[in-house]
């Protein structure tokens, strides 16, 4: 993540440096845009309107050029301060004023457009910071492979690189269309788009939103059909009416009339602008654990493997395994043949989990029994008994590697949501591994898979909501600055 940060730390600063070259060297004239209506269009053809200044020695005016819809008036400053040019036409009637601002650089701003020197470089710059950015981020999740898969930073990567991309190419559309037709589409227009880049992604991703969440309402309603009545079982239905809520509240908020002074304008814009942050962080966290977890459930590993992790979870009062923990074991145990079948190697395998309060022995031993059942070597077997979490799993699983097998390389297996989660225990248990997914019913997945997600965000809620304050205030700032 500080490498990410570095990186796109390194591209902020070479587009300042652009933008402040192409400043000094390229744009040193400023461009007046005055949009014109046909009549005044074909007067101005003719010769009969003229541009007027209040102050002739604090600007050089060039020849204004008639283009399609508006006049163009290259400027060149010489004294800074306030600048006011008036379109007159032939009988000295005013048809517009622009007010203009002279900075003590010499940089022209426009206070009817928002335009100032240089502006289309600097949103040339901002569109291929944000292009930039996605393909940081798009890097990075690329390097991510084996055991370092499984981390919080690759669930930002993958889901900011989406964002990141979405409003680089909006914010590139906007400069196109600010370059081709200044007239149309003013810097402050610009401005808008920026600072308002949360809502328009969340607008654009709406529809992708919506139908996730019908699709995850469908599986979980299957899902109460084969299980209890019980929080985590509803967790996904929950989610999902809570982001048909929040795309409808956007909505409503986004697109309810207003009426008011400007700065009652700011402050209902920046509200907006803030809901539509917090909406989309998640939008991106959430889409970013799905990514990364259906990633890590269909990963393939290489045959190199010296120990394999079994993780535990619930088994019946008998001693049998349900169909989660079979899955499980049956993955391991697919793994453990097809490799000494490839390569000759008989990896150990390490069944992990304790004892409840109300099981009749720990799980690893359920899982030992039912391995022996399937033909492994019991010399191969090492239950690791004493775990109660997938962290304690990990973290005494290493202690015996260490203690069994030194240096050795090693897998994980545990249910296909599990898998990202689990590599991320195992890394902050000091357990380098890899993992693999046993399948599962499809009505199980979908909301099994958003307790994982809630469970990464859950443990690093100080992270997150701090990374949040910060991204509040950006656009915050944006929409009352701009």
């Amino acid at each position: 993540m500080k490498r990410a940060a570095r990186q796109v730390a390194l591209c902020a600063a070479a587009l300042l440096l652009f933008c402040i070259a192409c400043r000094l060297f390229l744009f040193r004239d400023f461009a007046l845009i005055v949009p014109l209506q046909s009549p005044q269009e074909a007067e101005m053809r003719q010769g009969g309107l003229r541009i007027e200044a209040d102050r002739p020695d604090a600007a050089a005016l060039g020849e204004a050029e008639v283009r399609p819809g508006y006049l163009r008036v290259p400027i060149r400053p010489r004294d800074q301060g306030e600048l006011v040019l008036t379109l007159l036409d032939s009988s000295g009637e005013p048809q517009s004023v622009s007010v203009l601002r002279i900075g003590p650089l010499g940089t022209v701003y426009d206070l009817s457009t928002g335009g100032f020197t240089g502006d289309s470089a600097v949103m040339i710059a901002v569109s291929l910071f944000f292009l930039a950015v996605s393909a940081i981020m798009l890097w990075n999740y690329r390097q991510a492979r084996g055991p370092a898969y499984c981390a919080y930073s690759t669930i930002y990567f993958a889901g900011f690189a989406i964002f990141s991309l979405a409003t680089g190419l909006m914010i590139t559309q906007i400069t196109v269309g600010h370059i081709l037709h200044p007239e149309e589409i003013s810097m402050l227009s610009a401005y808008q788009y920026i600072n308002g880049a949360s809502k328009e992604f969340m607008l654009l991703t709406a529809p992708l939103v919506v139908l996730f969440a019908l699709a995850m309402c469908v599986s979980n309603i299957v899902l109460l059909r084969h299980a209890r009545l019980k929080l985590q079982n509803v967790l996904g239905l929950l989610i999902s009416l809570l982001l048909i809520g929040g795309e409808a509240l956007g909505l409503y908020l986004f697109w309810r009339p207003f009426a008011g002074s400007e700065w009652e304008w700011r402050l209902t814009s920046t509200a907006e602008n803030v809901y539509a942050t917090v909406f989309v962080y998640f939008e991106c966290m959430l889409a970013g654990s799905v990514i990364c977890g259906v990633r890590a459930a269909h990963r393939r590993t290489d045959m190199d493997k010296n120990c394999i992790v079994i993780l535990g979870c619930w088994f019946r009062p008998d001693g049998s395994l349900p169909p989660l923990l079979k899955g499980r074991v049956d993955r391991a145990v697919a793994f453990w043949r097809e490799q000494r079948k490839a390569t000759g190697r008989e990896a150990i395998l390490i069944p992990a989990g304790g004892q409840g309060t109300d099981d009749p022995m720990p799980e690893a031993e359920a899982m030992r029994r039912y391995l022996l059942e399937q033909g492994i070597p019991e010399r191969l077997i090492l239950p690791e008994t004493l775990s109660r979490s997938t962290y304690e799993n990990m973290a005494n699983a290493r202690a015996i590697i260490r203690s069994a097998c030194p240096g050795a390389k090693v897998l994980y297996a545990t249910t296909s949501y599990h898998v990202f989660r689990s590599g991320i225990w195992a890394a902050e248990a000091g357990l380098e591994a890899e993992g693999i997914g046993a399948k599962t019913r499809w009505w199980y997945w979908p909301n099994a898979f958003m307790r994982e997600c809630a469970g990464l965000l859950a443990r690093r809620w100080k992270q997150e909501l701090l990374f949040l304050v910060l991204l509040i205030a950006f656009f915050a700032l944006l929409t009352m600055v701009l």
